[in-house]
C-alpha cells in the first residue's frame, strides 16, 4: 500500500514542477512551488522521516511561499522600459 502512495506523490511532484516552470503568472508559480514543497514533505513523511518532513513543510511550503508571494505583491505590474 505504501508504494502506491509514494508513486502518487512522485506524479504530483513532477506535475507541480512542470506547471511551475511553464506557467506565465508569477503568483500561480509561487503557489505551485509551495504545493511542490508540501507534497515533498508528504513524501518524506510517508518514508518515515518525520522531522525532515516537518522542517520542509514549515520552511519550504510555509515561510518560503509567504516570502515569494510578498515579494511578488511588492513588485509593480509593468516594466520600466
Amino acid at each position: 500500500m505504501n508504494w502506491e502512495i509514494e508513486i502518487l506523490f512522485y506524479v504530483v511532484l513532477t506535475t507541480a514542477a512542470l506547471v511551475a516552470l511553464h506557467v506565465r503568472n508569477l503568483m500561480a508559480a509561487a503557489v505551485t512551488l509551495a504545493i511542490f514543497s508540501y507534497v515533498g514533505a508528504l513524501l518524506m513523511m510517508s518514508m518515515g522521516a518525520v522531522d525532515v518532513a516537518f522542517t520542509e513543510a514549515v520552511v519550504g511550503a510555509g515561510i518560503t511561499g509567504v516570502f515569494y508571494i510578498a515579494m511578488i505583491l511588492k513588485t509593480s505590474q509593468r516594466s520600466s522600459d
